[in-house]
């Protein structure tokens, strides 16, 4: 008996209740496959099969193709409870099939494909949070007792390695931070100058983006640009490494990963993000300036004078310490986010977008303590 519109495939049905499958011909991608559900109608059509063998002999070339069908029949004989004999295929069938079966199936506990109801996906979200912060706050301690390390001089890093990062969160950030800088100052001239313009007194224009850029918007705009920049980078860097098992191998050295990894990367943002602050606040400052003297008709000499005027060594201080603080928490999520990747590369992917939001979401709960702490001490 042949199968109909396929004439690389011969039935024979034996005594024991065993059906035999002859494999004639071709068998490669060029070919369609049998249809999915021939062997069904076949076992419907004859009487009870127990069991299902392969002969080869008469197959001229093979490729993947047949690896496929022999998938199929392997999963058909699986859900009805019939026995499968390969031992008649080719040997480079039967090897191949070995090899796939020896390596079992991956799965990414950190992936879901599918999203249930509404309330168990609160709950699995409620319970991802109690547990993440006891690891959360793991991580920030292992950050601390790295920074006693480096204070004692016992810290496990390379000064090269810490002067590459510095370059890359530093002077190669200034363009996206001059431009950012600029376009904001702007904005904050033009929307102070519309409502000051009312009364007369444009000349607060200085006060207003002066005294915003250097002590609040600088530096809270430098840490939101240095979160989708520097701590995504962070976070997909160390990711990688997680699923090369480069951090494994830190680990049977006996490296330190806090060390070697995170705490440069922490200390780069301290550094960089505060200077990083002070040049966007004169940027945005520069820009107040541009608007107030080309559109609001007021003189060089007194919009510098305005500016000195409203500006104190506080206000300079307030915007470089907070920036200090945003460049601690951008390097410390991206880090964490990094290091508690998955084996994937859609792990990768998750931590990176997990990275931003957690950078963004600490900056402005971190802003808003700040800025509430700092009022009601008077400075």
């Amino acid at each position: 008996m042949t199968l109909e519109n396929d004439q690389r495939l011969n039935f024979a049905m034996l005594d024991d209740g065993t059906l035999r499958i002859s494999l004639l011909g071709k068998w490669d991608l060029k070919e369609k496959l049998p249809p999915p559900k021939w062997l069904q109608g076949l076992v419907n059509e004859l009487e009870a099969i127990s069991k299902i063998k392969f002969d080869s002999e008469e197959i001229d070339t093979w490729d993947t193709s047949l690896l496929v069908f022999i998938g199929r029949v392997d999963k058909f004989c699986s859900e009805n409870n019939i026995t499968l004999d390969m031992s008649g295929l080719p040997k480079g069938v039967k090897r191949l099939r070995e090899l796939a079966e020896a390596i079992p199936p991956f799965e990414d506990t950190a992936t879901h494909y599918s999203q249930g109801p509404l309330l168990s996906e609160i709950g699995k979200t409620t319970l991802e949070l109690y547990h993440g912060i006891p690891r959360n706050l793991e991580f920030i301690g292992e950050v601390v007792l790295s920074f006693g390390r480096l204070f004692r001089n016992k810290a496990q890093f390379r000064s090269v390695d810490l002067m590459l990062i510095i370059q890359q969160v530093g002077p190669n950030a200034l363009p996206i931070v001059s431009l950012v800088s600029f376009l904001v100052g702007l904005i904050l001239a033009y929307m102070g100058a519309a409502q000051l313009e009312r009364v007369g007194v444009q000349i607060y224009i200085a006060d207003l983006v002066g005294i915003g850029m250097i002590r609040e918007v600088g530096a809270l705009m430098t840490g939101i640009i240095m979160a989708g920049r520097t701590g995504a980078s962070f976070a997909a860097e160390l990711g990688t490494m997680q699923v090369n098992e480069e951090i494994d191998a830190f680990k049977t050295l006996g490296i330190s990963t806090i060390d070697f990894l995170v705490l440069p990367r922490v200390l780069a943002l301290m550094l960089m993000i505060p200077l990083l602050t002070l040049y966007s606040g004169l940027v945005g400052t520069l820009a107040g300036l541009i608007i107030g003297v080309t559109v609001f008709d007021i003189s060089l000499f007194e919009y510098y004078q305005q500016t000195i005027q409203a500006l104190n060594l506080k206000s300079f201080g307030v915007g470089i310490f907070k920036g200090a603080v945003y460049g601690v928490v951008v390097a410390i999520s991206g880090c964490l986010r990094g290091m508690q990747c998955g084996r994937s590369a859609l792990a990768v992917g998750e931590a990176t977008t997990s990275a931003v939001v957690t950078s963004i979401i600490y900056i402005v709960i971190t802003a808003s303590a700040m800025t509430v702490a700092l009022y009601k001490l008077g400075i």
